[in-house]
């Protein structure tokens, strides 16, 4: 299960690490430990973030070591980035898989660390088995699960559809699984002719379930219909103005028509109006 878990994270582009030494005489099964401050090529050092999320300062994150040759008794998990080492021990006599022996206590990620890339280093008995380096995200940093602009009528799990048509009435979707205390965000973009307003519990939120469990955001525009074909930037900022949020669609086709404005429908009368009171006016006088 732990496997699954941490090659799930590679969709969430979390890359679990194995770092495969260049130990000589690594060996298979039977194979004694690898030098001292050399990782064995046999072992693994995989970690998990619940939910599979992004890795922010702060969180809690699980460690599993595998391929450890038999009669391993110990492993322990160190790096900068931690609150504490992570003791692992076999998951049974004789097994290479392992399980934390500090499970009622979650190791996490220092709160308040600064994002950047960390060593994370698993030694048995003084000896370096397997290493792996993990990007750690800030505390404010925002997690976009997805950003997506299409047809009003497009089924709501779609993503961004190959084009749109000039002219076309388009759903803006955001959703934030690590959101700030915004309401409200804007999008730009020179298919639109004004800044368009996403806000959070918005008639325009589909509801999909694929947005659990992050905050959506949501709202309405139309392509502008003289916007020639090409492909556009969709731009957000949220987090205060922290996190850039990039999308990109492309227009394409004929301009979809939707008739005449009530400003133009109005004006036409009016003009029809004043036609008729003119011919009335020329018809008395020459009565």
């Amino acid at each position: 299960m732990f496997r699954n878990a941490a090659r799930a994270l590679g969709v969430a582009g979390l890359v679990v690490v194995s770092v495969l030494g260049a130990a000589a005489g690594a060996m298979a099964d039977g194979a004694g430990p690898a030098p001292s401050g050399s990782p064995s090529a046999a072992v693994r050092l995989e970690y998990y973030v619940p939910g599979n999320r992004l890795l922010v300062a702060g969180d809690q994150i699980g460690f599993a070591v595998e391929g450890m040759a038999p009669g391993w008794d110990r492993v322990r998990v160190t790096s900068p980035a931690l609150q504490a080492p992570v003791r692992l021990a076999p998951v049974k006599r004789g097994a290479r898989e392992s399980m934390e022996l500090d499970g009622a206590t979650a190791p996490r990620i220092r709160p308040g660390l600064r994002a950047g890339t960390y060593p994370f280093t698993a030694t048995s008995h003084g000896r370096t088995v397997a290493t792996l380096r993990l990007k750690v995200a800030s505390e404010d940093t925002a997690e976009i699960y997805r950003f997506v602009v299409g047809p009003t009528n497009a089924h709501p799990g779609s993503d961004t559809p190959a084009s749109v048509r000039p002219g076309t009435d388009v759903r803006v979707l955001l959703t934030d699984l690590r959101p700030a205390s915004e309401d409200a965000l804007t999008v730009r973009s020179p298919i639109f002719s004004d800044p368009v307003t996403i806000t959070t519990g918005s008639t325009d939120d589909p509801g999909c379930k694929c947005d659990d469990p992050g905050t959506v955001y949501a709202g309405h525009a139309r392509v502008r219909a003289d916007v020639p074909e090409g492909r556009y930037t969709v731009t957000v900022v949220s987090h205060h103005g922290r996190q850039t949020t990039r999308q990109h669609v492309t227009v394409s086709g004929e301009p979809v028509g939707h008739g005449p404005s009530w400003t133009a429908v109005g004006a036409v009368a009016a003009a029809g109006a004043a036609l008729a009171a003119g011919v009335a006016i020329a018809v008395r006088r020459r009565s």
